[in-house]
């Protein structure tokens, strides 16, 4: 006997066809990942300063407003926009005289911290220097540097000299104060182990002192590296020569006010990228001795 076969059609599949694979995105090249990146960098940067430094973008538009909506001439009160505009629009007008600026800054800086340095050591090895040397120092710290200038350039001449004292007496005030403190109060124990290991005066000012004084020295720095720039455009402002000082005064004699303003601006930036720097050097050697 045989079994019959089913009638109809045979039974369709019930397996659900293959998805087909989707194509494979390509990656983004790496120009683009890397513009990405620094765009939001830029962003995060910006929007840092904008919180630290508001205040300054509040009057800076301010000011463009106020010169603008009362109609004022440029020689009277110069937009922000006109200042800026000559400033990048001429920066061959300011270049030279800020290279002999900074010059005269950092090297009256240089020489005003050696010597106050070197005097709060030698204050401190013997009591005749310090009844000496101290009421001087006092009285120059006393005196205005615009009353000290015309009695400096009588001496060393209307010149480059005399700018490089006048910076080396702004700078040399702050490091005196600040060593000389420093060397005075030592670590107390320090001091009693040096003493019970019978080390010399020497031996003590050279292994315990100086590494204890070089945070003083690096604060008197940091505080000394703006004020050197504004010495310096004070001195070259009132002996004239070459100089952001100078640069101001032939601005206003030829009646610039936009290029006046614009030496303001650049000295202003200066000073305070000097003092950000200085910042920057206190800080790292504050951590390796403290």
């Amino acid at each position: 006997m045989t079994l019959a076969e089913p009638s109809g059609p045979p039974a369709s599949s019930t397996r659900p066809p293959a998805a087909e694979p989707e194509p494979a995105r390509s990656p983004r090249p790496a120009r683009t990942r890397q513009a990405d990146r620094v765009a939001r960098r830029l962003v995060r940067w910006l929007g840092g300063a904008v919180s630290r430094y508001w205040t300054v973008v509040v009057f800076v538009v301010a000011w463009q407003l106020w010169a603008q909506l009362n109609g004022y001439n440029q020689i009277v009160v110069p937009t922000p926009v006109a200042v800026v505009a000559d400033v990048f629009g001429h920066p061959g007008a300011y270049l030279a005289d800020l290279g002999v600026t900074l010059g005269m800054a950092v090297g009256g800086l240089l020489i005003g911290m050696l010597l106050g340095a070197g005097m709060a050591i030698a204050v401190w090895a013997s009591a005749l220097v310090s009844g000496m040397m101290t009421p001087v120092a006092l009285a120059m710290r006393s005196v205005p540097v615009v009353a000290m200038i015309p009695v400096l350039a009588r001496v060393f001449g209307y010149g480059w000299p005399t700018v490089l004292v006048i910076t080396s007496i702004v700078s040399f005030f702050p490091a005196f104060v600040f060593v000389g403190s420093r060397l005075r109060n030592p670590p107390s124990g320090a001091v009693d182990l040096f003493d019970v290991l019978g080390a010399s005066r020497a031996a003590t000012m050279r292994r315990l002192l100086l590494p204890h004084a070089i945070p003083g020295l690096l604060v008197a720095f940091r505080l000394s590296a703006p004020t050197a720039v504004l010495a310096a455009m004070l001195a070259e402002y009132l002996m004239g020569g070459r100089g952001l000082g100078s640069l101001f005064a032939r601005a206003v004699s030829f009646y610039q006010p936009d290029r006046a303003w614009g030496v303001a601006l650049v000295a202003t930036v200066v000073s305070v990228g000097c003092f950000v720097a200085a910042r920057a050097v206190e800080r790292r050697g504050l951590a390796r001795f403290t």
